[in-house]
């Protein structure tokens, strides 16, 4: 998005910037405790987080890994990994790691 530093800007710090730049568009990234990782502003992370917990729950009651292909539209090795990782998650918290 551009937005005119005359607008935002106080005139002493665009003659700063100008030293180093002029005429040209620059990005200002956010401050890292301001960036929101991936798919944490639109829900997406949170999605995949449930749906990865239903795949290994029907997973745990008996579906195959063909089946779970079949429903989540993944990969064999996206379910395999998705199933491994859970495991490995119980495994560790039943050792207290």
């Amino acid at each position: 998005m551009y937005t005119n530093a005359e607008e935002i800007l106080p005139r002493d710090l665009i003659e700063q910037i100008q030293q180093y730049i002029q005429g040209q568009e620059i990005y200002i990234p956010k401050c890292d405790e301001k960036r929101l990782g991936w798919g944490e502003r639109n829900g997406a992370k949170a999605l995949i987080r449930e749906r990865n917990r239903t795949i290994c729950r029907k997973y745990e009651c008996g579906a195959s890994i063909d089946e779970l292909m079949a429903e989540f539209h993944l990969s064999y090795d996206s379910i395999r990994k998705i199933v491994r990782g859970s495991r490995k998650k119980q495994l560790r918290s039943k050792k207290g790691i």
